[in-house]
């Protein structure tokens, strides 16, 4: 058996059959060593030859073998249910028409905040709770591209989970995932854990479900906010950083590709060939967002992440949601929740127009969010 990450199934590595022949060597060598695993992280993992890459499956089994296409003229068309942008053939002027788009408004929100750990309150004003307004700029931005003639869905509606696992289910789990990590096993880092493993685990696997199952979009939306460190979470603190990233899949570490799912998980988000398309469309948004905001871009330290391409904004990263979409996924991580100048625009709340908030004429922090992702979709699949 190979090792496999908590709640994860076991991969049926005759998948990859369909990608036989799709893809020549130095497209795969390049995009394996530039994006998904740099500074050789899948050595030993996955053994490049002339004509095919040796993947290693499980453990004591055969590897996978995956012949490469001897040229892109000679390559197999790549199965995939999504389009690229020159794919879509707009049906009307709009900019949108014909574009399938599903928003994942991140984490659950509701009841579920604390334990997600994206909830915050100072004194008595309004908590703050990421969940509930990644939900709030969805439901926005959701007749904002209907009006483009996208058609939109929401991975969910409301701050409910899609998952019917619960923490309470996951203890044995979650006691196994804390002896394999080397992990202390006491009843609060189990509860930890098991929380865990239902609101980043259990609950990103079902969304991944329903996009790849049902939805079947062109494009993923998935829509954060970010935070930093507010210390004590029963008298939390405001900061003067504020800042916007985007993240691409990719980056995987050797400890991360060591488990089998995440080594086969990442080989069909290369072989199905979504990094082109997941860079343009992110560009487009990062243009639109930074001119939007006028938020300076997050920068990461250490092999956690990688630049990608010239945009000091958009880097790559193994996280799950972006891994298990099988589709283009445009990961968008703007405004610090826990920033002085957010935390006024959050107290706010949204409304039309302008207002004087901290000082300044601002418009609702939850429109200029939505109103800046669907202008730089519009540009982006207009070609302009």
């Amino acid at each position: 058996m190979g090792k496999l990450t908590p709640l994860a199934p076991k991969p049926d590595w005759q998948e990859l059959d369909q990608y036989q022949q799709t893809i020549t060597r130095s497209e795969f060598t390049d995009l394996l060593n530039r994006i998904y695993a740099p500074g050789g992280a899948a050595k030993g993992l996955i053994d490049i030859t002339s004509g095919s890459a040796k993947i290693r499956t499980s453990e004591g089994r055969p590897p996978y073998i995956l012949k490469f296409a001897a040229s892109r003229a000679s390559a197999r068309p790549v199965p995939k249910y999504w389009r690229a942008r020159s794919e879509i053939k707009p049906s009307t002027p709009q900019p949108l028409s014909g574009l399938k788009i599903a928003i994942d408004p991140g984490h659950i929100g509701g009841k579920w905040a604390k334990i997600e750990e994206r909830w915050f309150q100072i004194g008595n004003s309004k908590p703050v709770a990421e969940g509930d307004m990644t939900l709030q700029v969805a439901k926005l931005l959701v007749p904002r591209l209907k009006a483009m003639g996208a058609e939109a869905w929401l991975t969910r509606s409301t701050s409910s989970p899609l998952t019917g696992l619960r923490p309470a289910r996951l203890r044995s789990l979650a006691a196994a995932s804390l002896r394999e990590k080397g992990e202390k096993t006491t009843p609060v880092s189990i509860q930890r854990e098991s929380e865990r493993l239902f609101y980043r685990g259990s609950e990103i696997r079902k969304r991944a479900e329903l996009v790849n199952g049902k939805i079947r979009p062109d494009l993923v939306l998935c829509l954060h906010f970010n935070a930093e460190e507010w210390g004590n979470p029963s008298k939390p603190s405001l900061v003067d950083k504020n800042h916007l990233h985007f993240l691409i899949t990719g980056a995987s570490s050797r400890k991360e590709l060591e488990y089998e799912d995440q080594r086969f998980e990442m080989l069909v988000k290369l072989l199905n060939r979504t990094f082109p398309e997941e860079k343009s469309a992110t560009q487009a948004l990062a243009k639109s967002m930074a001119e939007a905001t006028k938020l300076p871009p997050f920068v990461y330290h250490g092999p956690t992440a990688v630049r990608v391409g010239d945009s000091d904004y958009i880097w790559a990263r193994n996280l799950l949601a972006n891994r298990l979409f099988r589709c283009p996924v445009v990961y968008v991580e703007p405004y610090v929740m826990n920033s002085r100048s957010v935390f006024k625009r959050i107290q706010a709340g949204d409304y039309a127009g302008r207002r004087p908030v901290g000082g300044q004429s601002q418009p609702s922090l939850f429109r200029e969010y939505a109103d800046s992702v669907a202008a730089g979709l519009a540009k982006y699949y207009s070609g302009r």
